[in-house]
């Protein structure tokens, strides 16, 4: 019998815990969580809060009961204090505060990441806010809804800041993001592929300020009044700090982290440098194709994938991650956009010479009548040495999404843009067009 504990339950520790749970015998599963709740889906809190979906049940997909049915013994409201990795115990603070030492075999580290903080003046007044955990999310849904609540503040321009923008406009607040990037969503899309985004934000009454930096958040009587940056001031009474998060590395101290992000270095069998210890999720590392690295890539479904691997590995399996691309998407006002891999911009931000071919036209034949038929933009991008696929991204008000898993696992094989202009892409007019965007870029691509 393998006695394992998993220390965090969202959606690193629920892919490691259930795939233990369902695929190994013989294993003494133990779960501590700080939570009260299980497998919270963040990236639909906007929906929520936005008021485009009427109730947050469905955000969740797993919970406490589910792990007791399957076997596992769950503590939540529980902290774990420290780890002895000579002993191979933890000492956890229950919710009952008492005290405990536990014992293991293999230890999963799923503690996620948290909030960045800006660290400058007035960030303890009233109402200013993140947006990480359902607690979060519950907070600021009810704070917006409030009367008195007029002008609402997002500082930062990554997925979560330009959603929740949307979702305060949605039910009438005057909406401004704030961000010092000189467009949003920078560290994943190429502007060709964003500037559609931010101008459907735009039409739709939020303003945009770009290339500025937060300063301080002004206040009265405790609670925040306006947020001031280096170029301008703008009224405020509710705040959301959305410029990104770090990973929660408080235990472990001996263990390897990432020079850049201090993420906890794992292996491609998310092994950290203690063999017995597992590092999932966004506390961790994970190995990045595009670079042929491990780096740091958050994101909710890269979190289960090194879930499934880690915990079959701390089964007795031995199964390396094939990498990940951090592929993603979003909607804002009916603009689609999905990437996977690199843009331009982030090639050229780990060095990498890269070049790439565009290619717009409508998704279906122009003789469709009475259908949606929307126009699709893609770019590929690829390394100019070898010819290897590295990033594309897709745009369109018609759902493309589909795509992007193709070229996720076009990098994923080391397919190049040479092998892509000649693969079997089908036809029919109800779907695509004979000469489909996809295979218009790659042949463009080959003939130069």
């Amino acid at each position: 019998m393998t006695k394992i504990i998993v220390i965090g339950a969202n959606h690193a520790g629920t892919a490691a815990s259930n795939t233990l749970l369902d695929n190994i015998k013989d294993v003494d599963l133990t779960i501590y969580d700080r939570n009260n709740n299980i497998s919270f889906l963040g990236c639909g809190m906007a929906l929520w809060i936005g008021e485009q979906i009427s109730t947050s049940d469905g955000l969740f997909y797993c919970s406490k009961d589910v792990f007791e049915e399957k076997g596992a013994k769950v503590h939540m409201e529980s902290e774990v204090l420290s780890i002895d990795e000579d002993k191979k115990t933890v000492k956890v603070r229950l919710a009952d505060g008492s005290e405990i030492e536990d014992t293991y075999d293999k230890l999963i580290l799923a503690t996620g990441s948290r909030p960045r903080s800006n660290n400058i003046p007035g960030e303890d007044l009233e109402n200013i806010e993140v947006a990480k955990l359902f607690q979060d999310a519950k907070k600021v849904k009810e704070i917006g809804l409030r009367d008195e609540i007029k002008n609402v503040v997002v500082v930062g321009s990554g997925y979560i800041g330009v959603e929740l923008a949307e979702a305060f406009q949605r039910i009438g607040k005057n909406t401004t993001l704030v961000t010092r990037s000189e467009k949003i969503l920078h560290n994943y899309y190429d502007e060709d592929f964003s500037k559609p985004l931010q101008d459907a934000m735009v039409e739709n009454g939020i303003k945009i300020v770009l290339g500025e930096n937060v300063k301080e958040y002004k206040g009265e009587n405790g609670k925040v009044t306006a947020v001031k940056t280096d170029k301008g001031e703008y009224p405020a009474d509710l705040v959301i700090n959305s410029i990104g998060f770090v990973p929660n590395v408080f235990l472990g101290e001996s263990l390897k982290k990432h020079d850049k992000t201090g993420a906890y270095l794992v292996d491609k069998h998310f092994r950290t440098s203690n063999p017995d210890i597992y590092a999932i999720g966004d506390c961790a590392t994970i190995y990045y194709k595009p670079t042929d690295s491990q780096e740091y890539v958050a994101l909710a479904t890269n979190a289960v994938r090194s879930g499934i691997v880690a915990a079959l590995n701390a089964g007795g399996l031995d199964l390396e991650t094939p990498g990940v691309q951090g592929s993603s998407g979003m909607q804002i006002y009916g603009h689609k956009i999905v990437m996977t891999g690199m843009s331009l911009d982030m090639a050229a931000k780990y060095g990498i010479d890269v070049e790439y071919t565009d290619f717009e036209d409508l998704q279906k034949p122009a003789f469709m009548e009475n259908v949606e038929n929307a126009k699709v933009k893609v770019r590929i991008v690829y390394r100019k040495d070898d010819r290897r696929i590295i990033g594309a991204q897709l745009g369109s008000t018609y759902d493309v999404s589909m795509g992007i898993h193709m070229f996720s696992l076009a990098i994923q094989k080391d397919v190049t843009i040479d092998e892509l202009a000649l693969t079997d892409i089908f036809f029919m007019p109800h779907f695509n067009q004979p000469y489909n965007y996809i295979t218009m870029a790659a042949v463009s691509a080959v003939l130069g």
